[in-house]
């Protein structure tokens, strides 16, 4: 057999899952030394068949023993994995409490802030409430202080055309007497300056 197939058979050997798989890779391996060396049983002496065979059996033991140490690695690489997988579930479960704590807060934050914001509206609806009966106060007592002004200027109205009648009529009166008054100032004038004309007339 030559170097190449030796060591794919080793190969093999280190990579088989069982007893049973390596069992036929033996087999296997028998049987192709058997198909390229026909003669190989006159060729081969007992002893040299031994000291073969004793060489695939310390083979197979160190492939038993490499298997065994990759068994036990990968055993303590799994039971690795394992660990970190548990600690990475630990982690994952406390980030898993925290965030439902938090979204526990927030919730009951949020809850707080809108029962808050439905006092801060109702306060504001009452406000605005007030303020439009305050709103109407205001425009009735406007409306009456229209309305009172109004029956004030009216009043003021009369007042004033009375006055203004009043005045006409006390016009007429200053005007009559001062027409009066006119006539007799005019009148004794007339008379002086006739009776002077007379008297330089009456001398002549």
């Amino acid at each position: 057999m030559a170097a190449v197939d030796v060591l794919e058979l080793y190969d093999k050997l280190r990579l088989a899952p069982d007893e049973e798989a390596r069992a036929r890779l033996i087999a296997q391996a028998f049987s192709l030394l058997e198909a390229r060396y026909p003669h190989l049983d006159d060729l081969v002496t007992t002893r040299e068949l031994s000291t073969s065979e004793l060489k695939l059996i310390k083979e197979i033991e160190l492939v038993r023993g490499e298997i065994k140490e990759t068994e036990l690695r990968l055993v303590k690489e799994i039971e690795a994995v394992r660990a970190e997988t548990e600690k990475v579930r630990g982690e994952i479960k406390e980030t898993e409490l925290r965030l439902v704590k938090e979204i526990e807060a927030v919730r009951g934050e949020i809850k707080e802030t809108e029962l808050r914001l439905v006092k801060e509206i109702e306060s504001v609806r009452a406000e605005i409430e007030k303020v439009r009966g305050e709103t109407e106060k205001v425009r009735g007592e406007l409306k009456e202080t229209e309305l009172r002004l109004v029956k004030e200027i009216e009043s003021v109205r009369a007042e004033t055309e009375k006055v203004r009648a009043e005045l006409k009529v006390d016009i007429a009166r200053s005007h009559a007497g001062l027409l009066k008054w006119s006539f007799l100032f005019w009148a004794s004038q007339l008379g002086a300056l006739l009776l002077l004309f007379w008297r330089l007339t009456g001398k002549g």
